[in-house]
């Protein structure tokens, strides 16, 4: 550093620092010094010889280009004008002050910055924050892991705590909203009457306009503009805590090998750049924790959002560009996960999942092999496959794009599951086939060559899948790189109930082996491998022994069965509604009154009891692929 009693004289090419001379005194004004320039001739020419030799403190861009420099190597002028590389300092004396490097200034910059942080940690402001913080995540990680019965003294602690309980008072605000004119009981049927008008909303779309519309009644209107619940900055973490549970147990944090359940939490993640995924997203997971801890004012609120969410999902689906928006896509498999609980309608789950098939359509193949539109559609591409297999019709899921171009990309790889779904798409279009052949034999004057042209082809087409179906067990499962299904003695316990079938040689009720899986993605794929071969021999009337008879149908029911104990105890949140297809296909196989629907009835209570879930039980009817009535729980 220069001596600081020098002083820094200001010229047009740069700043120079001049020793002390006896024939001026140091002079300064206003912080500038004066220049030699303006000392007299005789005195100007004295000072410039009796002056060391000048040092450099500008850089040789800067003294050329007349400008002020900064003095820090690379300096701001030339970074400004695109090439520090070219500032460079010529070299000084000994004594000559260096540029300062970035990296100093940088260091020094963060050594400050550590030191105001210091301070700032050390404010009171600063503890009070910190303490706030660590409440709420103890209560958010208690909400989001405890039992319900400890969640729900919490949430009456809240309700009761002091009032000066600062920390909570975003939960207690949060729990107690509500619409002003409307009671709890009036206001849930008042929703309950919304959602039952908006959820046919996937009833009808036009070519052009993909118009999945009905129209909206106007009570639905109503209810909505006056009971929208509003969040303020303190109930805005209870909310993140609800979305929390909600997603935890719709998309749990699972490996591969359990069956990738993550989509819903990747689209949680990008709720915020959407306001129509926000205000789902709030008014599921609302609904969903005020019925999970059985608090009706909490369910309510959530229901009042649920309108008006239906209806700009609505507007979405009508716009051409929103239409194939992912946080449309999004919007229309979160209502569906929710209505697999709630059941807002006998058909409302249904319309959600028959309208998001017609947007998987729309939307095209390409514009789901990355991101939260690829997860979203391989992860719940069983329930696609599913819905083309209730609905009997040849699906657009069996066409060679939607087969490999979603892969393309190597977003993720194709496993057992979905080279098994390679195959169930093909089913529907057998059974459409055999519904013509019905329709054909019941005009009454069918030529006997035109039957027995569609018989071969149906037959033919059954013959080709079976065998394609057992050559896939062999190369998959039997192969299996963690060993195939194991079976063990099934023996009664607390947990689950014991399946119990008929031997059909004898006649006799017995108990069968249950069978135990290394992972659960094995456990899902030989339920929809039973489930596949069940709907598949529904229409296999070939009269040669390679027909799948009442027997094979009986054992592959049973299979089904005989999974479910380790499935369901296994599955982690609501992840067991995979299986719900299966076991709906498996019941129409039994008779009535026997152990086998027995056991079914006791396992949908089970379900109904432990997991809430709406879509098992009475409401299974709308996922069978054939005409029956639906079992009774």
């Amino acid at each position: 550093m220069a001596n600081p009693t020098f002083p820094s004289l200001r010229t047009d090419t740069g700043i120079a620092t001049i020793g002390p001379s006896p024939a001026f005194p140091m002079i300064t004004h206003d912080s500038r010094a004066l220049l030699v320039s303006e000392l007299p001739r005789e005195k100007r020419a004295a000072a410039v010889s009796s002056q060391n030799p000048r040092q450099v403190r500008s850089c040789t861009v800067c003294r050329l280009r007349k400008v002020k420099c900064d003095r820090v190597k690379p300096c701001h002028a030339c970074c400004a004008h695109g090439y520090p590389s070219k500032c460079v300092y010529e070299p000084g004396t000994d004594e000559d002050p260096q540029p300062i490097s970035q990296a100093d200034e940088i260091r020094n910059l963060r050594a400050e910055i550590r030191d105001l942080t210091v301070r700032l940690n050390s404010s009171e402001r600063r503890h009070r924050s910190e303490r706030r913080q660590a409440q709420l995540q103890r209560l958010f990680k208690t909400i989001r892991s405890a039992p319900l019965e400890l969640v729900d003294r919490l949430i009456s602690q809240l309700r009761t705590g002091p009032s000066g309980s600062n920390e909570l008072d975003g939960a207690e605000a949060f729990l107690h909203q509500r619409s002003p004119d409307e009671s709890s009981d009036d206001s849930r049927s008042h929703s309950s009457s919304s959602s039952s008008s908006d959820s046919d909303y996937y009833a009808s779309h036009g070519s052009e306009n993909f118009d999945f519309n009905r129209s909206l009644s106007e009570s639905s209107d109503d209810s909505s503009s006056s009971s929208i619940i509003s969040l303020n900055n303190s109930t805005r973490p209870m909310l993140d805590v609800f979305i929390e549970r909600f997603v935890d147990a719709f998309s749990p944090e699972v490996d591969v090998k359990s069956g990738q359940a993550g989509a819903l939490r990747r689209a949680a993640e990008i709720r915020m750049f959407s306001p129509i995924l926000m205000d789902a997203f709030e008014a599921v997971s609302v609904v969903f924790f005020g019925r999970s801890i059985q608090d009706p004012r909490l369910e309510s609120s959530g229901f009042q959002l649920y309108p008006r969410v239906l209806r700009n999902l609505q507007n979405a689906l009508q716009d051409p560009e929103r239409s194939k928006a992912e946080s449309t896509l999004a919007t229309v498999i979160l209502l569906m996960a929710f209505e697999s609980v709630e059941r807002t309608t006998q058909a409302s789950l249904s319309a959600h999942v028959h309208g998001a098939v017609r947007l998987i359509e729309h939307r095209g193949p390409e514009n789901h092999i990355y991101g939260v539109e690829h997860l979203l559609f391989t992860e719940l591409r069983p329930y696609w496959v599913g819905a083309a297999l209730v609905s009997r019709q040849p699906s657009f899921l069996a066409q060679e794009d939607w087969i490999n171009v979603p892969w393309s990309a190597g977003t993720t790889q194709k496993d057992i599951l979905h080279y098994l779904l390679d195959l169930t798409v093909e089913v529907p279009s057998l059974l459409a086939e055999s519904d013509a052949l019905e329709a054909t034999l019941e005009t009454g004057a069918p030529s006997a060559h035109e039957i027995t042209v569609k018989q071969a082809a149906l037959w033919n087409g059954v013959s080709d899948l079976t065998c394609r179906f057992l050559q896939w067990k062999m190369d998959w499962v039997d192969n299996y790189p963690d060993g195939p299904p194991q079976e063990v003695a099934a023996e009664p316990n607390d947990q689950f109930p014991v399946f119990r079938c008929r031997d059909l040689r004898t006649g006799a009720v017995i108990t069968p082996t249950k069978f135990v899986y290394p992972n659960l993605r094995l456990a899902q794929t030989m339920c929809l491998y039973y489930t596949s071969r069940l709907i598949l021999s529904s229409v296999d009337t070939r009269p040669d022994d390679d027909r799948v008879g009442p027997a094979q149908q009986y054992a592959l029911g049973c299979g089904i069965c005989r999974t479910l104990e380790w499935y369901v105890l296994t599955a982690p949140g609501n992840m067991i509604n995979r299986l719900a297809f299966p076991v709906r296909v498996a019941w129409e196989v039994f008779p009535d009154g026997g152990p086998e629907r027995r056991f079914m009835y006791d396992v949908l209570k089970l379900v109904e009891k432990r997991h809430s879930l709406g879509l098992w039980g009475s409401g299974m009817s709308e996922l069978s692929p054939r005409a029956g009535s639906p079992p009774k729980a």
